[in-house]
């Protein structure tokens, strides 16, 4: 399989700790949707990352959708989310929560760009606090796990997108998310890219 895309994407980089995780053999191609366009619209017209090329020459994109693929293509004691209905259930909340901090965090980095005159505070500020508002909630999360991870001692795709989530921010909105504020992610965030899966999707 071939995934296309910049690791410094929480998208992609979500979908490449996950295949590590799964065990299955990928290529990573690290086009960017910017300055690779004509390259990457030569892979999906669309443009948009992550894509991901099945090994039947398939192209799928968006995350989620990605995911629910790969679920389908390993053996259920590898498969990234818990079987138990109740635990489903708060891995689906998770993971909501963390795509929502993601999707915070690149508007407010797009916004930044804009001249100064073009943005709009009360949007900017409500925006930020709506990404505050979403790591206050995996705050909580993560200081109540009892193990290593979310739901025990086995790494699963709620522990990946939060402590995905988490990186990218913290990469992009460094003056905006003191750790200080959020010990348990912080630590969370830590222990995770220690892990082979991590290190091998990591960035600069």
């Amino acid at each position: 399989m071939r995934l296309i895309g910049m690791l410094d994407s929480p998208y992609v980089r979500r979908v490449a700790v996950s295949l590590n995780a799964f065990g299955l053999p990928f290529v990573h191609e690290p086009l960017s949707v910017f300055r690779d366009f004509d390259a990457f619209a030569g892979v999906n017209p669309i443009v948009k990352a992550p894509t991901l090329v099945t090994n039947e020459g398939v192209t799928l994109l968006d995350s989620t959708l990605i995911l629910e693929y790969l679920e389908r293509l390993v053996p259920a004691e590898r498969r990234l989310t818990p079987e138990r209905p109740e635990h489903f259930l708060r891995a689906q909340r998770i993971i909501g929560l963390a795509l929502a901090a993601n999707e915070k965090t690149v508007q407010l980095v797009y916004e930044s760009k804009r001249p100064d005159e073009r943005r709009h505070a009360p949007w900017v500020e409500r925006v930020e606090g709506q990404l505050l508002a979403a790591y206050r909630l995996l705050e909580k999360e993560v200081a109540e796990a009892q193990e290593s991870f979310l739901f025990g001692a086995r790494l699963l795709q709620a522990d990946i997108t939060t402590a995905v989530a988490w990186r990218f921010s913290r990469f992009v909105l460094a003056d905006r998310l003191d750790p200080a504020d959020y010990p348990a992610l912080a630590n969370f965030s830590l222990r995770a890219e220690a892990l082979p899966e991590f290190i091998a999707a990591d960035f600069d």
